[in-house]
């Protein structure tokens, strides 16, 4: 399986509070609705907790400032990512990235495509 993780940064005017309940009751079923459309197997988002539950994690390793949340999404494929043909798939990842630019902060949120390679569980 191929998987995208998203970690994301919120845009400035929001609260992680406010980011985080946006993107569960607003973007989540919005990527539900369009997940078969564009062949999403899985989508999992991971809320950041507090930044005083983590400053002592975070400070234990010298880390840059922590991310609001991460967002992770699995394809069978890269072939069910690139090459859907689905004629509904262009207007549904749209809506996706329109949808984001209202609560996330793009340009500070990293995004990249890897396989996992389980070593427990």
């Amino acid at each position: 399986m191929i998987k995208l993780s998203f970690c994301l940064k919120r845009l400035p005017h929001l609260t992680r509070d406010e980011f985080q309940k946006y993107w569960f009751d607003n973007h989540a079923p919005l990527v539900k609705k369009h997940s078969q459309v564009l062949r999403i197997r899985r989508y999992v988002q991971m809320h950041s907790g507090s930044d005083a539950v983590n400053a002592g994690i975070g400070a234990s390793r010298q880390a840059p400032e922590m991310f609001d949340g991460v967002a992770e999404l699995w394809w069978d494929s890269f072939e069910d990512i690139t090459g859907n043909t689905h004629p509904d798939a262009p207007a549904a990842g749209l809506a996706l990235l329109e949808d984001e630019r209202k609560f996330i902060d793009l340009p500070r949120s990293p995004l990249f495509f890897g396989e996992e390679k389980v070593i427990i569980g």
